[in-house]
């Protein structure tokens, strides 16, 4: 028996991120299997050892994956690892480490991050261009990685040839390539290809790789796909606060999510959802779908009055204040009576307003 006290509705889910859904089932289970028992801590254990294998097998015989706590741990260790303390990371200007991670490249890393406008959250080559200068400058932060994010934070997807063209103009700059792949399974089975699609086979030199998004309880890892574009990730991962002491516990869920279909199959789900909940708001008037929907978010803009009263019913946030836009992301566990009874208060809601 247990005296903790369900203290939330379990039918109630939102659409403000893919972070809110709880742990898929299959997780729970492999977290109990690994739990009996003692294991060697700090990653010396059967679990992480085996964990190895299994990466592998999705990104190529030379990967070898870092398990961390979260995705901006693993962002800055990798970053930190790839850089030296003179040399910079050119991004998107909507890019996650340069938007949502509160400074820690800059703070923790103490990295420059030189940011890139763009239409739609890609980057290319002659965006790349546009900060990739100055080498040899004393008096300029060196561009050393491109940081690009699949899918990125406006829901869009690189396809495998964009990304390899990337790579290739940034491998001959002399800079190395990082992918926050913090959807990386919601664009693969977008794209409907193999993860090392766009990772290995297109270039990529250091992969941070997401979990908690595709129903981990917690974790993410930095898979490092060139051996030789990072140094001291061993030591990095200690002092930026990422080595977990029970390590296997991140480990056996990586393992249930990706030696069989699971992230496949969670991320398909999602992703289908979206869908689903772009077609079923898209022709209720007052609603505008401005972006394709091409993994698990829709945007969506709405009368502000609207926002604030659907807000109170299901947890969503706002992308753009001044414009009214909103995000709606789905996730693993989302079904389609979930995405009806949002629709339809997105419908009634709009309907109070006229």
């Amino acid at each position: 028996m247990t005296d903790a006290i369900r203290r939330h509705d379990p039918l109630v889910k939102g659409f403000a991120s893919d972070n809110y859904a709880g742990v898929h089932p299959e997780i729970l289970q492999a977290i109990a299997l690994a739990n009996e028992g003692h294991q060697t801590a700090y990653g010396d254990d059967v679990y992480t050892r085996a964990l190895q294998d299994v990466f592998r097998r999705h990104f190529g015989p030379t990967a070898e994956a870092w398990p961390m706590f979260n995705g901006t741990g693993a962002n800055v260790v990798a970053l930190r690892a790839m850089t030296a303390p003179w040399e910079a990371v050119v991004c998107a200007e909507s890019a996650h480490i340069h938007t949502d991670e509160g400074g820690a490249p800059e703070r923790s890393a103490g990295l420059k991050l030189l940011t890139v406008a763009t239409p739609d959250g890609k980057l290319t080559p002659e965006l790349i261009d546009t900060q990739a200068w100055g080498f040899g400058d004393e008096h300029r932060a060196q561009p050393k990685v491109v940081s690009i994010t699949q899918t990125t934070e406006l829901g869009t997807l690189y396809t495998p040839e964009e990304i390899r063209a990337i790579c290739d103009h940034a491998h001959q700059l002399g800079m190395l390539v990082h992918l926050d792949g913090a959807r990386a399974t919601n664009a693969a089975a977008a794209l409907d290809v193999p993860l090392r699609a766009f990772t290995t086979d297109a270039g990529v030199d250091v992969l941070s790789f997401g979990g908690t998004k595709a129903g981990l309880m917690f974790g993410e890892a930095v898979v490092v796909l060139n051996p030789d574009a990072v140094r001291g990730l061993r030591y990095l991962r200690k002092t930026s606060m990422q080595l977990a002491s029970k390590m296997r516990f991140v480990s056996v869920q990586f393992e249930a999510l990706l030696a069989g279909d699971l992230w496949l199959r969670n991320a398909r789900n999602a992703n289908a959802m979206a869908r689903l909940l772009a077609d079923a708001v898209r022709d209720v008037p007052g609603v505008e779908v401005p972006r394709p929907v091409q993994a698990n978010a829709v945007f969506a803009i709405l009368p502000r009055e609207v926002t604030e009263r659907l807000q109170k019913r299901f947890r969503f946030y706002t992308w753009n204040e001044a414009t009214g836009e909103v995000r709606w992301m789905t996730a693993f566990d989302t079904t389609e009576a979930d995405v009806n009874a949002f629709a339809a208060a997105v419908a009634e809601e709009i309907r109070s307003c006229m």
